[in-house]
């Protein structure tokens, strides 16, 4: 598979796995019994436990393992090497920061 294609092709999964998944704004809450308590909060300012769709969200936190930190650090290095800087990368990079407050 060409480059482009590919990460035209992850971009489309990553897109549908999103729309399937648990929606809204993911924010730690504490925890629940044992394991941590993460809450989406909706724009309607509705909430709901992401532990209770699990079945939705299973596979988006198994997407977004750990194993992705190296390719996506290695990503936002590079396009912080060229100028202009990646809009996307950038755009990603705010997003992640204001998460990992």
């Amino acid at each position: 598979m060409d480059p482009e294609l590919l990460l035209r092709t992850a971009a489309d999964r990553l897109d549908a796995l999103a729309i399937r998944t648990t929606p809204g704004d993911w924010r730690t809450a504490g925890l629940l019994a044992t394991r941590p308590d993460v809450v989406a909060h909706s724009p309607d300012g509705s909430t709901e436990h992401v532990a209770e769709a699990r079945a939705g969200t299973g596979a988006w936190i198994a997407a977004l393992s750990p194993a992705l930190a190296a390719p996506l650090a290695g990503w936002l290095r590079a396009a912080a090497a060229h100028e202009p800087v990646d809009p996307a990368a950038e755009a990603f990079a705010r997003v992640l920061l204001a998460r990992l407050r």
